[in-house]
């Protein structure tokens, strides 16, 4: 790369930051890279590390000695969180987003760019400080939130099947009981998916009564994997405190009411915002 402006030296600096998350970068690699020398590479990290910490984008990690360097670990603040999950929660009340059984319809908004940047950014910011190796969901709709995560995250995802494919190989398959319906349904991943004794954080879209995590966290013991902890889009309130089947979980959303016959909803943001 050309010798750089200090002006440009910033932008370009900035962006190679934000595109690589979670990732290690040496001084020696940034003067390289510029040209520079590692003193006036010092000096633009600290600018950028006070934007970084000023204006809530996250945290500019560094690390002293011979094999350190700087790591950029994306944040959201609670407060920025509240007023998009808010907006979220007005969008998700819209009445023709009812189905039968107590669901809603949100496909369309599992498409949203903006929508699954800033719900991946919430659920790094909230699953930040735990050691996770990858990320997994079941097909279909936790997919997109699942990749929004690992995105700045700079991990894999680990996609469930709800029955194995022959492209996948190998695969472990188990049964389990869906927590709603109470019917024995198949899920099954392929053993190259996963490494064992991996720690794996669990996104899904929607939880009724937790049966389907419940059955990835069954599957991930098939792995000798260690559950690094639960997300959850949007959680139903519906379920009765007995009938839930997990505890120890991070929702965004809560669906606290249904009328069926008028399609009235009550979306309130979810547990992560009362911690």
């Amino acid at each position: 790369m050309k010798k750089l402006k200090r002006s440009s030296r910033l932008v370009e600096m900035t962006q190679y930051l934000l595109s690589r998350p979670h990732t290690l970068i040496s001084l020696t690699a940034f003067a390289d890279r510029y040209q520079s020398a590692k003193s006036s590479i010092s000096e633009d990290l600290a600018i950028i590390k006070e934007v970084f910490e000023e204006e809530g984008i996250g945290e500019l990690q560094t690390l002293a000695g011979a094999a350190g360097g700087v790591r950029y670990m994306p944040q959201m603040r609670e407060s920025v969180a509240l007023d998009i999950m808010k907006n979220i929660c007005l969008e998700l009340e819209q009445p023709d987003r009812v189905l039968p059984g107590g669901y809603l319809y949100m496909t369309d908004m599992l498409g949203q760019p903006d929508l699954l940047a800033d719900v991946g950014r919430m659920f790094a910011t909230a699953f930040s400080g735990r050691k996770i190796d990858c990320i997994m969901t079941v097909e279909t709709k936790g997919i997109p939130l699942a990749y929004a995560t690992a995105a700045c995250l700079n991990i894999p995802v680990v996609i469930v099947r709800r029955d194995n494919k022959v492209t996948e190989g190998s695969a472990v398959s188990i049964n389990y009981v869906s927590g709603s319906t109470k019917r024995i349904q198949t899920m099954s991943l392929a053993r190259r998916a996963l490494k064992e004794q991996s720690h794996v954080l669990i996104i899904d879209d929607f939880m009724k009564a937790g049966g389907t995590i419940q059955g990835m966290m069954d599957l991930l013991h098939e792995f000798k994997a260690t559950v690094a902890g639960v997300g959850v889009f949007v959680e139903s309130g519906e379920v009765e405190l007995e009938e839930r089947l997990l505890e120890d979980y991070i929702s965004l959303a809560k669906l606290t009411a249904v009328d069926m016959k008028t399609k009235q909803t009550t979306v309130v943001p979810g547990n992560y915002f009362k911690s």
